[in-house]
């Protein structure tokens, strides 16, 4: 495991698009199908890595929390399956199920959409909001494993509050650290430099 931080693509970018199947239902999903609503949340995560194991129910909640609201939220899986079996389509799918997700979650098998959107590491989230305008991107909360520091999910949660109040979010952001995404041998991104 390497501990990596979230790039902190800059606030203002468009949502890169994507089209990805998603790991539950095999149908795709694209950019455009939440059009109609007021925020994006956009999460880069998987199954194997422990930083999101110790948000996983934070995540469960996020989703049935705002399930009825004008929010939409998507998980991309975009780790090397074939390096990394557990975050497969098949093993995600019985993640899905596991913890009770209610987002879609999708499978970016080529990494393309993982560099469109320049994620580094497992958690690695991205708000948008009505224009597809990034207004948030960093971590979920302070806790990580072994901090002692509840998860909460307060940092996101007040981004994501206050997209659909219609209010600024803070530029206050802190990086999210994890695991680094797997990159398949030779996909490496370039933006680490």
């Amino acid at each position: 495991m390497s501990l990596t931080p979230s790039t902190m693509l800059p606030l203002g970018t468009q949502a890169p698009d994507f089209k990805l199947p998603d790991v539950v239902s095999g149908r795709p999903v694209s950019l455009n199908d939440f059009k109609n609503k007021k925020g994006l949340l956009v999460m880069f995560i998987c199954q194997h890595c422990p930083y999101v194991q110790h948000i996983k129910q934070e995540l469960t909640r996020l989703g049935k929390d705002y399930a009825s609201k004008d929010m939409a939220l998507i998980a991309i899986s975009s780790n090397d399956a074939d390096n990394y079996p557990d975050d497969s389509p098949a093993e995600l799918k019985k993640f899905v199920k596991a913890e009770g997700f209610v987002f879609p979650f999708l499978y970016d098998e080529s990494q393309e959409v993982a560099k469109r959107y320049t994620a580094a590491c497992t958690p690695d989230l991205f708000l948008f909001n009505r224009k597809r305008e990034l207004i948030y991107r960093g971590q979920l909360d302070d806790s990580r494993p072994g901090n002692g520091k509840p998860v909460t999910g307060k940092d996101l949660r007040a981004a994501m509050d206050a997209v659909l109040a219609d209010k600024p979010v803070t530029p206050d952001q802190h990086p999210a650290t994890g695991c680094n995404i797997k990159w398949k041998k030779g996909n490496e991104p370039d933006y680490f430099g």
